[in-house]
């Protein structure tokens, strides 16, 4: 494949091309004659001093339709290594220009120029290596853009160079020669086709597939590809982590539902992902129904799950021994809403009364101070929500720390629902235990008068 520097190298080579035959071709195209690759726009016609000039303007730059979805691009998505080096597949289009002072020297420019890009419309690697191959010249003596070109690999790629003409109607010829800003001269436009321009990164190579699945120690067939009757996802595969009534979140120490396709097996291994934790949380589940659509964790509530968890919303994955396998798989993961639980102190549930929780200060002022379960780690975003009124809480340096919030004082005194919002994710404040969903009676603090 070819490096970045293809498409330069391209223009590089097709200018040497026509310099070349306009050279062999001698008095025939009116004596001396500038080659050039530059924007219409900076040759100076105006110029008495002028030489006649063919130009070689690439004006467009467009993906191959027949390279474009041979390999896309893709990394891994556990450890963002590059799976495949797909190539930058462009089809390059030209405008061939004639500039001359003198009646028809232009016209048999074009037609040498034409002649030449007819009679090699495919640039073979040779050609490619000897336009772009300072020897025997002294590389330094070159231009620096062309000393670069030298490394393009033009001449290493899968394809050919290919020189197709193309058709141009007056109407888009003009559109093209008006946002150019330049006066029109006799034209020839071409497609050259690919250039394959590939990323010199290591990529990640699969080995070659020993076996479709297990091998039987008998006959030392393997087992071949397995078929479901069904439309359903072909490996165990979660489809939601539901708290117990279907709340927003799940508190510590309550059950969640796990509901998925095909897990049934042994060794199961529930993990719990955070960003703000480097190493997953595990925990064990209970086993699966017999139809393996479904299993229930329970979340821990002791002191070290209120301090390795945080509220917020965990990625959850299973993995387990599936039936019949002699290798673990580990599921997709689904999200789950750890909800924080509102407390006085570390080992205390909310509970009125809640004078210890709200008072007043000076200068006037009421202040909440209260703890969380699980703990609420110091980069998290908390907040106090007393009815329809929130308050930030300070900043804290530990996640043993306090969690202290300042109200208006202009908050009446009377009983509130309290609700504790970290990173978006709210307490559970109704409760949805009896016919019709309310407000669950511990959630609140009282605004002593």
């Amino acid at each position: 494949m070819s490096s970045p520097l293809a498409i330069g190298a391209v223009s590089a080579v097709l200018r040497n091309l026509l310099d070349n035959g306009l050279i062999e071709a001698g008095p025939a195209v009116g004596g001396t004659v500038n080659v050039s690759a530059v924007a219409p726009d900076t040759i100076d016609l105006t110029s008495s001093e002028e030489q006649p000039r063919l130009n070689l303007f690439l004006h467009q730059v467009t993906p191959n339709p027949g390279w474009r979805n041979q390999a896309l691009p893709s990394r891994s998505s556990s450890s963002g290594e590059r799976l495949t080096n797909a190539p930058l597949a462009l089809d390059l289009h030209y405008l061939l220009t004639a500039y001359a002072r003198v009646d028809c020297q232009a016209e048999i420019l074009l037609g040498y120029g034409m002649h030449l890009l007819h009679e090699r419309p495919v640039l073979d690697r040779a050609a490619v290596q000897r336009a772009l191959n300072p020897n025997p010249l002294d590389i330094a003596m070159l231009p620096p853009a062309f000393q670069a070109l030298a490394a393009a690999d033009l001449a290493d790629q899968a394809e050919l160079i290919k020189i197709t003409p193309a058709v141009m109607g007056p109407e888009e010829m003009s559109r093209l020669w008006a946002a150019i800003q330049s006066h029109y001269r006799p034209t020839a436009a071409y497609v050259v086709s690919v250039v394959l321009i590939e990323a010199t990164k290591p990529a990640v190579s699969p080995l070659p597939v020993l076996s479709r699945g297990i091998v039987d120690p008998v006959t030392k067939r393997d087992r071949g590809v397995v078929v479901n009757p069904d439309l359903l996802p072909p490996l165990p595969t979660l489809f939601a982590a539901t708290p117990q009534l279907k709340q927003a979140g799940a508190r510590l120490g309550e059950p969640v539902v796990l509901t998925g396709i095909r897990l049934s097996g042994s060794n199961f291994h529930v993990r719990l992902a955070h960003p703000l934790f480097p190493v997953p949380f595990e925990l064990v589940p209970g086993l699966p129904n017999d139809d393996g659509t479904e299993l229930t964790v329970t979340l821990p509530n002791d002191a070290a799950a209120q301090a390795a968890l945080a509220p917020g919303q965990w990625s959850l994955t299973l993995r387990f021994l599936p039936a019949g396998e002699a290798n673990e798989r580990e599921t997709n993961a689904v999200a789950l809403i750890i909800a924080p639980a509102l407390v006085i102190a570390a080992d205390a549930p909310l509970s009125l009364p809640a004078a210890t929780v709200l008072r007043k200060t000076a200068p006037l002022r009421i202040t909440a101070t209260l703890f969380s379960r699980p703990q609420v780690q110091p980069r998290q975003h908390a907040s106090l929500v007393l009815g329809t009124v929130e308050a930030a809480a300070k900043p804290r340096t530990a996640a043993t720390d306090p969690l202290v919030f300042d109200f208006a004082p202009t908050l009446p005194a009377g009983a509130y629902p309290a609700r504790l919002r970290v990173d978006g994710v709210d307490s559970l404040l109704l409760d949805l235990g009896g016919d019709a969903p309310a407000f669950d009676a511990s959630q609140t603090l009282v605004v002593p008068p």
